[in-house]
């Protein structure tokens, strides 16, 4: 089954935390938002990791990268009067964006995403 994932899931998946055996199954056919491939090498070199071939490898596993189209956009930022009270970030609505645009379930590593009132089934690892 084709999933969203969130950068933190990718990120627990990199760093070895809990869920990443999830995000290892999933890898085979998983999408993330460029946006959210960005948060993740930015925390990545953050932490002192070399980030060259990453998404090679990543993409040798399964795992795409998609574009954040212009509709993408709208959605996110239509997203923010009803999330802001949570607190996610641009990062989070691009995911949300890209689940909604194809309709499919998105995968995270924050709790606070099952509040959400979306029509989108939201998995979260841990």
């Amino acid at each position: 089954m084709t999933v969203v994932l969130d950068a933190s899931a990718l990120l627990a998946y990199l760093q070895q935390e809990a869920g990443s055996e999830l995000v290892d199954a999933l890898l085979s056919d998983a999408l993330m938002a460029s946006v959210n491939w960005a948060e993740v090498v930015q925390k990545s070199i953050s932490a002192g990791v070399d980030v060259t071939g990453m998404r090679e490898d990543l993409q040798a596993l399964g795992m795409r990268v998609e574009p954040f189209l212009p509709a993408d956009g709208d959605t996110a930022g239509q997203l923010w009067a009803s999330t802001r009270q949570l607190g996610l970030s641009l990062g989070d609505r691009a995911c949300l964006s890209l689940g909604l645009r194809l309709g499919l379930p998105v995968v995270t590593c924050d709790r606070v995403w099952k509040q959400l009132a979306l029509d989108l089934d939201i998995q979260v690892l841990r």
